[in-house]
């Protein structure tokens, strides 16, 4: 065990010394894997935001239930007890003659009211359900259409699937740029440890003939990888930290005007975990296709 212990610690030992024997070389390629891994990270970031801006939207999605013109006072007031016992949310009467004077209010309307010989809107209804998904606000519009004096029920939850539609392919958008980041990621560990093993070639056919074996031969090159990636993530979180932090007052001002308190999010701390065990594997299935390529090919026929 102590053996085991000892050999990759030297083997990490290595890739560090690797990483710092060549600085600039390194900071370049540093900065390419936390780019790759930046765009599919901050499309996540995007994705989770919005996701979480359509649902406090989606909470307070309403249903306007009208009831017919004909509908007296006492069966309003049955109707808005009926909704208070079957209906778990906000309910908010609207009588008619409060609606006629709003109506009466906005500009332009008040000549008109005033040549109506009676009043023709309806009393009506607001109701804010506790359970906003799209499905359940339609199977309630659809109940209380059916009600008795309701003439009609108006629910616009058709933006709700449209964005659900969005989200998806939004998803969709970011695993396949996210996949195409990682062939690049992948593609620039491989070269780099190309280089590495092309450098130290001599090094490692004397070490093949002394009876080395292809681990340990792999081993120091696999941390190399998985080190590249993990400080790659690493800068990957700095990027969209930063343009979380450059981003969020405006968009707080911009939540603002429309009567919200959104906040814009980072990435939290699974998302963090993940990004940096992904740039640790993609990094070390570089070093691992870049030296079983190597190994390969000085194999003896």
């Amino acid at each position: 065990m102590n053996a085991w212990l000892t050999q990759h610690l030297s083997a990490l030992q290595g890739a560090w010394q690797r990483l710092a024997a060549s600085p600039l070389n390194t900071v370049l390629s540093l900065l390419v894997i936390g780019i790759a891994l930046t765009l599919p990270a901050a499309g996540v970031v995007v994705l989770d935001n919005l996701r979480q801006a359509a649902a406090g939207v989606a909470s307070t999605q309403q249903i306007s239930v009208f009831l017919s013109p004909e509908a007296s006072r006492k069966e309003a007031t049955e109707m808005e007890s009926r909704l208070r016992q079957e209906v778990s949310g906000s309910i908010v009467c609207v009588p008619r003659e409060d609606a006629l004077k709003r109506l009466q209010g906005t500009a332009g309307m008040a000549e008109l009211v005033a040549s109506l010989p009676r009043n023709p809107l309806p009393d009506a209804f607001i109701v804010e359900p506790r359970n906003a998904a799209p499905e359940q606000l339609e199977a309630l519009a659809k109940t209380l259409s059916a009600w008795p004096k309701v003439a009609h029920v108006q629910l616009d939850s058709a933006w709700i699937k449209r964005f659900d539609a969005f989200l998806r392919l939004g998803r969709l958008a970011v695993l396949l740029l996210a996949a195409a980041f990682a062939a690049a990621l992948v593609a620039v560990t491989f070269n780099t440890i190309r280089l590495q093993i092309l450098a130290q070639a001599d090094e490692i056919e004397v070490a093949k003939l002394i009876g080395a074996t292809d681990g340990f031969i792999r081993r120091p090159y696999y941390y190399f990888g998985a080190l590249q990636g993990i400080l790659g993530g690493l800068i990957a979180m700095l990027l969209v930290t930063a343009a979380v932090a450059v981003l969020s007052g405006p968009v707080s001002q911009l939540a603002s005007l429309y009567a919200t308190a959104f906040r814009l999010h980072g990435l939290g701390l699974d998302h963090s975990l993940l990004l940096l065990g992904v740039g640790a594997l993609l990094g070390w299935l570089g070093a691992q296709l870049s030296v079983g390529l190597y190994l390969r090919q000085i194999e003896p026929k």
